[in-house]
């Protein structure tokens, strides 16, 4: 972190300002990155005019965006120990959202990767994952919560050293008048779990540093993302490093792509999604 040095005093409205304004410019490694015009993580293809939203996101921290239909979301586990967890809401109606279950089961998967799509309580598309050069997720176990920060690290609260996933979704939400109840199970990224012979979990960690994935937004949403450690990471320390994200307008899935017709339960949802929007004027 770079530090600005000023001899202004704060003791008074003046001096406050004056060093207020002195902090400009000063550079933070996790931080937003406005205007989001360029950034190292976006794809050599993606014009800087393009770029709507830039920003690394500090171990035990989150984020939140509104974002357009359309719009490729790619994330970056920096160090290889980041864990995004992410929920999804309809922008327009967010009483409608990401459902986590309905997601595996009605496309009889339960591992996340390229091709899947995010679905909503409703039956229709809120994402689709089109890129993913991590295979280390998991849709079974959610973000970890404050009673099992508490007896694992001593502390959860969203302000303390051990924040739990559960309780920054919370906080994100709230930014979009959203409550706690509003929070259902999220899908998370870069750190995996596979269920064994014995049908127990196994936590198989990280793809390592540089893992990426990307989603396209098939409506407009709203995104709530926290980065926390996983509530099954065995270790006993709470482990948590930057992630990345950079999203930039691209296309929503379409007739004429092949992920439209892949599985006739997607096509279902990119359909229930394409009536959706057209009836509301949204396409």
């Amino acid at each position: 972190m770079t530090v600005t040095q000023t001899t202004s005093t704060t003791g008074t409205t003046a001096g406050a300002r004056a060093h207020a304004r002195a902090q400009e410019g000063t550079v933070v490694e996790c931080s937003p990155t406005v205007p989001a015009t360029t950034y190292g993580d976006a794809p050599a293809r993606v014009a800087p005019e393009d770029i709507v939203w830039a920003e690394r996101v500090a171990g035990g921290n989150y984020t939140h965006k509104v974002l357009a239909r359309g719009t490729a979301v790619r994330l970056t586990d920096v160090a290889g120990d980041a864990c995004a967890s992410v929920l999804l809401y309809n922008a327009a109606e967010p009483f409608e959202r990401l459902n986590v279950a309905d997601t595996m089961k009605i496309q009889w998967q339960v591992r996340t990767g390229a091709g899947q799509v995010l679905l909503s309580d409703q039956g229709r598309a809120l994402a689709t994952v089109v890129e993913d050069g991590s295979g280390h997720h998991d849709a079974l176990y959610g973000a970890s919560s404050r009673a099992r920060n508490e007896e694992r690290y001593g502390d959860g609260q969203p302000q303390g050293p051990s924040p739990a996933g559960r309780e920054l979704l919370v906080l994100a939400g709230a930014k979009h008048g959203l409550s706690r109840r509003d929070v259902p199970p999220c899908v998370s990224f870069f750190q995996g779990v596979e269920v064994g012979p014995s049908g127990r979990p196994v936590f198989t960690g990280s793809a390592g540093a540089g893992a990426s994935l990307t989603l396209v937004t098939e409506m407009p949403c709203v995104l709530l993302l926290a980065n926390a450690a996983h509530p099954l990471d065995p270790r006993e320390e709470y482990v948590s490093t930057p992630l990345d994200v950079v999203a930039w307008r691209a296309r929503a899935t379409a007739p004429e792509t092949p992920a439209w017709n892949s599985a006739p339960e997607r096509r279902r949802a990119y359909q229930n999604t394409a009536e959706y929007l057209r009836a509301r004027g949204l396409a």
